[in-house]
């Protein structure tokens, strides 16, 4: 019978992840420079996605950031995103004031990852048959590769989610005309739309929205002390003189003695067997133990584990024969690694 497995929670405030965004021209930039301007925080990094603000905005009177260079490859910015984690951690366990990562903008970082999978498109037989026989024909890509593009995106969501210290993301977004479920503008009425990832919303704990000829909103909010039920309170508007430093550390009541990054456990999907879903203790353990295996002497020690586990009846036949199936895969997997190198 398995074990029930729990801990209290902290209540502690997490760092935030927060996403500015609006249409153009609407203050998300200028409004992650002053951040770096406050005293609570330490060290800012700035990742320029597209927008060239960067420079321009170190000008701003006590700003303190550092822009952060990159190639353009994908491969590139998450090295950098990586980097500055890791700074970012270090600075958290020595007390000293959060790392701030910003990243401008992730509506630039989606059409990378959009252009990533059209690129790889061109190169499947039937859109290439396409091409040669219609240079201007659609590049047509398939369920897959856009499977592949969430992937990356969502790594990256995984890194900013549980970073150490402060994260501010910003997106463009604007009306655009509604859509019904045919893909057909609806006449007379409109739509609003962020450019990203569908997910950026929600990913964030705080979402801001900010227009040039208006008052900025907090349009969603995971927050104890400053959260927005949705379907229940409306967006709520933010004071004249609102900035970031008191929404971070005031309206959400961060704390840089207590807070600490988000805790996420990664679900690991897995291709074993529906045989292993159910499995005792005992099995489940096994199992464990050949996942873990670091090489095939490993797997072989685990293997001659099952044997003596079943006939000492700490495990049926069925389930035995189960975990042998997997370790064969994962021998399988090993070996063409091996022969792969």
């Amino acid at each position: 019978m398995n074990a029930i497995r729990t801990r209290p929670p902290t209540g502690r405030v997490p760092w935030p992840l927060i996403l500015l965004e609006g249409a153009e021209k609407s203050g998300k930039s200028w409004a992650a420079a002053m951040l770096s301007t406050s005293e609570r925080v330490g060290q800012t990094y700035w990742i320029d996605l597209g927008e060239g603000a960067a420079d321009e905005y170190g000008a701003i009177e006590g700003a303190r950031y550092l822009v952060v260079e990159h190639d353009g490859t994908w491969a590139s910015i998450m090295g950098q995103v990586r980097a500055i984690r890791e700074e970012a951690a270090r600075a958290a366990a020595a007390g000293e004031p959060p790392v701030v990562l910003v990243i401008d903008s992730m509506s630039q970082e989606w059409e990378l990852l959009k252009d990533w999978a059209a690129n790889r498109a061109r190169g499947s037989a039937a859109n290439a048959k396409r091409l040669r026989e219609d240079p201007n024909a659609e590049v047509q890509i398939p369920m897959n590769l856009w499977n592949d593009a969430a992937a990356r995106h969502r790594r990256l969501m995984t890194i900013l989610m549980t970073f150490p210290g402060i994260v501010v993301m910003t997106a463009r977004g604007k009306e655009v005309a509604a859509m019904d479920a045919n893909g057909q503008p609806v006449a007379g009425t409109r739509d609003y739309k962020v450019e990203g990832h569908k997910t950026l919303g929600s990913d964030a704990a705080v979402w801001v929205r900010l227009a040039r000829d208006a008052d900025a909103r907090v349009i969603g909010a995971r927050s104890v002390h400053a959260g927005i039920r949705p379907g229940k309170d409306p967006a709520k508007p933010l004071p004249e003189n609102w900035d970031l430093e008191w929404l971070i550390f005031e309206a959400l009541r961060c704390d840089p003695a207590s807070s600490h990054a988000r805790r996420i456990t990664p679900t690991r999907a897995g291709d074993e067997s529906p045989d292993l879903d159910d499995l005792s203790d005992a099995a489940t353990e096994l199992l464990r133990d050949a996942e873990d295996a670091a090489d095939l002497e490993a797997l072989a020690v685990v293997w001659k584990s099952i044997t003596e586990v079943g006939k000492a009846g700490g495990i049926t036949r069925a389930e035995a024969d189960a975990v042998r199936a997997r370790v064969q895969q994962l021998k399988a997997e090993m070996q063409r690694g091996s022969e792969a190198a």
